[in-house]
């Protein structure tokens, strides 16, 4: 969940890491530091709490970190609370050996009692620094570093992205990873490492992506990379085909706000290749016709906004394919011994790719026999690497911890895929295909057309923006698309919002609602909408303030209702939400602008989440 950046090469060093961290913010961390070799073999170490701008100013304050190779930390507290003293680098004892580590070492209190035995004294209250104390002790203990390295790693259980300096060797770096993204970059006459490639786009698009076990060592003048059996090994090079301007503002307030408004062009660039000649086509597919029929049951299995795609899939996926599907929560998937094999699909979905619970999850269902399917943004992430097939969103860079373009872009291609299986297991009349396929090839415009006027989504936050609690209600595919809206609102504005199936609410829910309440009902779901329209009154009778969304054709009805109404345009129903859930980030942005919160960072929350 945090950032790792490294560097080494004969530029000095820190004002690349710092560069870097600064691109790996949007990560989410509660403080930072560098550490940078200076030539004569000297650890210069700088870090603090709070956010990159304090550690900047230390820097400033003192005189220039000097030296060509370093390494750098943003840290997500797992273990111990946020203070200088568990930011990252650790150091150890000697002061000879630095490390930065995101990932959790599972048997930490082992190795620090046995390092307590022998005298080592700690200074933190991190895990982490284990590592840095253990790589001390192999060391001193006659190993050359390289040795001291594949000792610690045969010791430490749990996951780890690692970042290693050792003063004896000034011109270099070490890398290691296991179950924690972690990819190099080459340069010229440079090298880096970085969690992200944000954080090295500026200097090189030529990167490889480390796999578990991998050790790496990094020189100005190239990278080595070796197995777990210290096996020399020939990575894969990619090239990264975005271009450094899609990871910034380009004149936004915040990135969220353009990520928001990126969702039409996001979603043409997902749709548009995969239709050809009014058909979905999915090319990169390797699923044959014979397993697609022969298929007793999907299993969707995701985290956070993922799964609440995911939950919008299970209405869309089985009204196309009569087919059984079953949204899991990855965090619970592999803990519930689920009965899922060979007959069974796994559609993984991930923004980063990275997910650990998701991953953990993946690798269950493939151990069962599963044939997993992921829905990635991320090429060559770990998710997608070990899927049996990837289909990417190409949503570009998502920089806001609120997801937005990469939730949107994921639906529609789930949307998609389900209308691709159930042609061929005959299942979606011709009428119905075609009606799809023209609604897709409609959908970005009409989401250009919700973006087109934002001034009433800003005019209700003003009025209700100082709410401590929101309820957002709606059926079917509306209850499914509440989910996100409530998330979205939580996440960045710190209301607490809960999300219900409207039939729900005289079970007990309604209690909560008094005069003042803020209910977000929702009711784009045509064949329910008279439903939704009673539970609207429900609510109103017992004093509930009611924003209510709907779509341009039941306007008028719904404004004899609600005191608030928003539209969206009328699309084909299952592609309803996607059009949907832009009043509800919209609505989640303008109220956190007004309540002031860090809307691209808010607290506590990561981008990507690499610890379970």
């Amino acid at each position: 969940m945090c950032g790792i950046v490294g560097f080494v090469g004969s530029e000095p060093a820190a004002p690349i890491l710092l560069d870097g961290l600064e691109r790996l913010e949007y990560r989410g961390y509660d403080s930072a530091g560098v550490a940078v070799l200076s030539p004569e073999g000297r650890l210069q170490i700088e870090k603090c709490k709070g956010r990159l701008a304090v550690l900047r100013q230390k820097l400033e304050e003192q005189p220039p970190m000097t030296g060509c190779a370093g390494i750098g930390h943003t840290r997500w507290a797992t273990h111990g609370e946020p203070n200088d003293i568990n930011s990252h680098p650790h150091v150890s004892e000697n002061g000879r050996v630095a490390i930065v580590h995101n990932g959790i070492i599972e048997n930490y209190v082992e190795i620090k009692e046995f390092l307590l035995h022998k005298g080592v004294r700690f200074r933190s209250d991190t895990d982490s620094e284990v590592v840095a104390q253990l790589l001390e002790y192999y060391f001193t203990a006659g190993a050359d570093i390289m040795d001291a390295v594949y000792q610690v790693l045969e010791r430490i259980d749990g996951s780890y992205a690692l970042g290693i300096l050792c003063a004896d060797a000034p011109d270099r770096f070490i890398a290691a990873r296991k179950d924690a993204p972690l990819l190099l970059g080459y340069g010229d006459g440079c090298s880096f490492i970085a969690s992200d490639v944000t954080a090295i786009i500026r200097h090189t698009r030529d990167v490889s992506y480390m796999e578990d076990g991998e050790v790496a060592v990094l020189t100005k003048d190239g990278i080595a990379v070796y197995d777990r059996l210290r096996r020399p090994i020939e990575k894969e090079h990619h090239l990264v085909d975005w271009d450094v301007s899609a990871a910034e503002k380009g004149g936004y307030a915040h990135f969220m706000l353009k990520e928001i408004m990126e969702q039409p062009e996001a979603v043409r660039q997902t749709v548009a290749p995969r239709l050809q000649g009014g058909r979905v086509v999915f090319e990169e597919l390797s699923l044959s016709p014979a397993y697609i029929k022969g298929l007793s049951r999907i299993f969707i299995i995701a985290c956070g906004s993922s799964y609440h795609v995911g939950m919008l899939g299970k209405y869309n996926l089985e009204k196309l394919m009569r087919i059984p599907v079953e949204v899991c929560l990855a965090s619970e998937f592999r803990y519930s011994d689920p009965l899922i094999g060979p007959d069974t699909l796994a559609i993984v979905i991930s923004q980063s790719g990275e997910t650990l619970d998701t991953m953990a999850a993946l690798r269950e269902a493939k151990k069962r026999g599963s044939h997993i399917l992921s829905i990635v943004n991320v090429v060559g992430s770990s998710i997608a690497r070990e899927s049996d097939d990837v289909l990417y969103t190409w949503a570009g860079p998502e920089i806001a911890v609120a997801t937005t373009k990469a939730y949107s872009t994921q639906l529609v291609l789930l949307d998609m895929l389900g209308l691709y299986m159930a042609d061929i297991l005959g299942r979606v009349p011709a009428e119905e295909y075609a009606a799809i396929v023209t609604a897709l090839e409609a959908l970005p415009d009409k989401m250009g057309a919700v973006l087109s006027d934002v001034e009433s989504y800003q005019y209700l936050a003003s009025q209700y923006f100082n709410h401590d609690c929101v309820f957002y209600i709606g059926r079917n595919l509306d209850y499914a698309l509440g989910l996100e809206g409530s998330l979205k609102l939580k996440e960045i504005s710190y209301i607490h919002s809960e999300s219900y199936a409207a039939g729900e609410l005289k079970h007990g829910t309604i209690s909560l609602i008094e005069t003042g309440t803020l209910v977000v009902a929702l009711a784009t779901y045509a064949p329910l909408f008279d439903k939704a329209v009673s539970n609207i009154v429900e609510v109103k009778a017992r004093g509930a303030d009611v924003v209510a969304l709907t779509t341009e054709s039941q306007r008028d009805r719904m404004e004899k209702i609600a005191p608030n109404v928003l539209t969206i345009p009328d699309t084909h129903p299952i592609l309803q939400p996607s059009l949907g859930v832009i009043p509800l980030q919209l609505f989640a942005y303008y109220i956190a602008l007004q309540r002031g919160c860090d809307i691209d960072k808010p607290k506590n929350l990561a981008k990507s989440v690499t610890v379970e």
